[in-house]
C-alpha cells in the first residue's frame, strides 16, 4: 500500500494523532510497533521525495539547508577520504565511524531542526533507495553526505539518467 493511501486511510484526526505522536520526543514511548511504523513511513516519504528532487533538478545547483556551506565545509574537513559514490555500511556503523559521526553531528545540535532524527541514506549514489541501497542515517548525516554529494557532482548521474529517459 502506498505511502499515501496508508495516511489517508488513517483519516484526518487519525493523521493528527500520528502527527502529534511523532511530535513527541522519542523517550516517551517503548517499542511500539505503531510507532516505528509511523517512522518509517516518514522516513520513506523523505526518501522519496528527496529523489525525485535530485531526479528533477540538476543536484549541483541545490541547496539543502541554510548551513549548507558550514555542513560541507566540515563534513570534507573530518571525513576527508569518505567515497561518496558508494558508502559502506561500516563507513556510518562502525565504532570507531559512531564515534566520529557522533562528534561530528553534535556540533549541528540545535542548528539543525531535529539534527539527530532518523532518515534513510543512498549507499549508492548512482541508486535509487532499495532495501540492499539504503541505510538508516540521522538527519545531519543524511546532509552531510547529499550535500557533498551534490557539490561534488556524484547525485549528476540520476539527474541526468531521468533526463535522458
Amino acid at each position: 500500500m502506498a505511502s499515501e493511501d496508508v495516511l489517508a486511510s488513517l483519516g484526518v484526526e487519525g493523521a493528527s494523532a500520528a502527527a502529534h505522536a511523532l511530535s513527541l520526543p522519542a523517550d516517551a514511548y517503548g517499542n511500539d510497533p505503531r510507532l516505528e511504523v509511523m517512522w518509517a513511513m516518514k522516513a520513506y516519504n523523505h526518501a522519496e521525495v528527496y529523489f525525485n528532487l535530485i531526479s528533477s533538478v540538476d543536484p549541483k545547483f541545490l541547496k539543502l539547508t541554510k548551513l549548507d556551506d558550514e555542513i560541507y565545509s566540515s563534513f570534507r574537513e573530518t571525513f576527508r577520504d569518505l567515497d561518496l559514490k558508494l558508502l559502506r555500511t561500516e563507513d556510518l556503523k562502525s565504532d570507531r565511524a559512531k564515534e566520529t559521526w557522533r562528534t561530528f553531528c553534535n556540533q549541528f545540535e540545535g542548528l539543525i531542526e531535529d539534527f539527530n532524527y532518523g532518515t534513510l541514506l543512498r549507499l549508492d549514489c548512482e541508486k535509487n533507495y532499495t532495501e540492499e541501497n539504503t541505510i538508516f542515517a540521522t538527519r545531519t548525516q543524511f546532509f552531510a553526505v547529499e550535500i557533498a554529494r551534490n557539490r561534488e557532482g556524484f547525485n549528476s548521474s540520476v539527474f541526468q539518467s531521468k533526463g535522458s529517459q
